[in-house]
């Protein structure tokens, strides 16, 4: 299993380019399926994630073929087995996408209930509600949800629906779902993140009618039938708060290249109150930072919600800058249950930190030092390279097919920065 050797204590300088986010690469792989037409995706990040919903897609009969420049195309057509089994899906919890185009299309549709990240639950109900509303029959049956349309009708029809919670996979689902679905669909409620007016754009390019993607209320009128497309997908807001973060506790001068600044505006207030430099130049942003966050930097408090709140996908990384800065700040985590799972490994590595529920205080020290330690999750892998980065010594990261999911290629990323970064056995 691969792990990763840090050597901390070197400042970040030159260019890093950001990929195109997973979280809009997954739905916009699965919309592929509400088309007999050529999908083409450019800007996909190649990872894990990314490599099992092209397999849960090849499986299904999804023609798929990637270029030499990484651009991926997909068709779907007529004959499909509109399965998806557990043995893909245990792994990743954005496989329950392939729900609503499936059922929507096809009109049937055996997708297992998801696995993914052990960060809380992450309940698929309001996806099955919403469907329901719009004409499905769906059961949970051994382990999988088993749905068709009810009256043996070709299509799904229009509903007014209001989740109980905001859910960004929900939302991307029911979109999918509702641009084939006969008459108008209105959610109420809807998730307000960059991912999805990005889909919202490539379904409009394949010919549906959606109105109000990025906004709580999202408007779409059922088409018959969609036809393939070009599509850039969007790049990585959390790759590129990831980087951000990285550069504020190390020190440096960085431009991440294609970095959209108004996706990240929570996150970046934060660091300019901290005492970083960012600035918004053409194609990305500059982020400048003095080499000692101790002596220079002010620890900043913050309560993650939804968009265009502080992202939870972020908490873990600011929580490490929190932990060297200056000062103490309370961080609250609102949207999942058991998100703090990283702390423990930062305190290995000499954060002074304490959880109390969904609070966690952090008293800053002028230093960490490096030890072993063990990714729980994606975000938390993340937030420990970064300790990794800053800490006195050698740190090792364990379990670093968690950062596989969802960061492409990061330790050559960081070592083109200048960070000393070893993939090994």
């Amino acid at each position: 299993m691969d792990q990763l050797i840090i050597k901390g204590g070197k400042t970040l300088s030159g260019e890093v380019s950001i990929s195109g986010a997973k979280n809009a690469a997954l739905p916009e792989l699965c919309a592929a399926l509400l088309t007999r037409e050529e999908v083409v995706l450019h800007n996909v990040p190649d990872l894990q994630d990314v490599a099992t919903m092209k397999k849960l897609l090849s499986n299904m009969g999804v023609a798929i073929h990637t270029t030499a420049s990484g651009d991926i195309s997909l068709k779907a057509v007529e004959g499909l087995k509109p399965e998806a089994p557990y043995e893909l899906v245990k792994t990743m919890r954005a496989s329950v996408l392939a729900l609503g185009p499936l059922l929507s299309r096809f009109g049937v549709a055996r997708v297992s209930l998801p696995g993914g990240c052990a960060i809380g639950s992450r309940p698929v109900d309001q996806h099955i509600k919403g469907l329901q509303a719009m004409g499905a029959d769906i059961k949970v049956e051994h382990g999988y949800m088993i749905a068709s349309i009810m009256g043996g009708k070709r299509r799904l029809h229009g509903a007014r629906i209001t989740t109980d919670m905001v859910t960004v996979t929900g939302t991307e689902n029911l979109m999918m779902a509702a641009s084939l679905a006969e008459g108008e669909t209105v959610l109420e409620n809807a998730a307000q993140e960059p991912e999805i007016p990005d889909l919202a754009d490539m379904l409009s390019a394949m010919g549906a009618r959606i109105e109000g993607a990025g906004t709580s209320k999202i408007r779409i009128q059922g088409v018959e039938a969609l036809h393939g497309v070009h599509h850039r997908v969007v790049s990585d807001r959390i790759e590129a708060g990831t980087f951000l973060c990285a550069v504020a506790c190390t020190g440096g001068d960085v431009f991440l290249k294609g970095a959209n600044p108004q996706h990240l505006e929570a996150v970046i207030e934060k660091l300019i109150s901290a005492g970083v430099t960012i600035e918004e130049a053409p194609g990305g942003i500059r982020v400048k930072a003095p080499k000692d966050p101790f002596v220079h930097l002010k620890a900043q408090s913050f309560r993650t919600t939804e968009y265009p709140g502080f992202p939870t996908d972020m908490q873990a990384q600011f929580m490490v800058l929190n932990a060297v800065a200056k000062g103490h700040a309370k961080v609250t985590e609102t949207i999942f249950e058991n998100r703090f799972m990283h702390v423990n490994e930062l305190v290995r590595l000499g954060a002074q930190i304490e959880i109390d529920g969904k609070v966690a205080m952090i008293e800053g020290v002028p230093e960490l030092s490096g030890a072993e330690v063990m990714a729980t999750d994606l975000r938390a892998s993340a937030s420990l390279v970064m300790a990794g980065l800053v800490a006195k010594g050698e740190t090792r990261v364990q379990r670093i097919y968690h950062l596989d999911r969802g960061y492409e290629k990061m330790e050559s990323k960081l070592r083109a920065l200048g960070a000393d970064i070893e993939r090994v056995k």
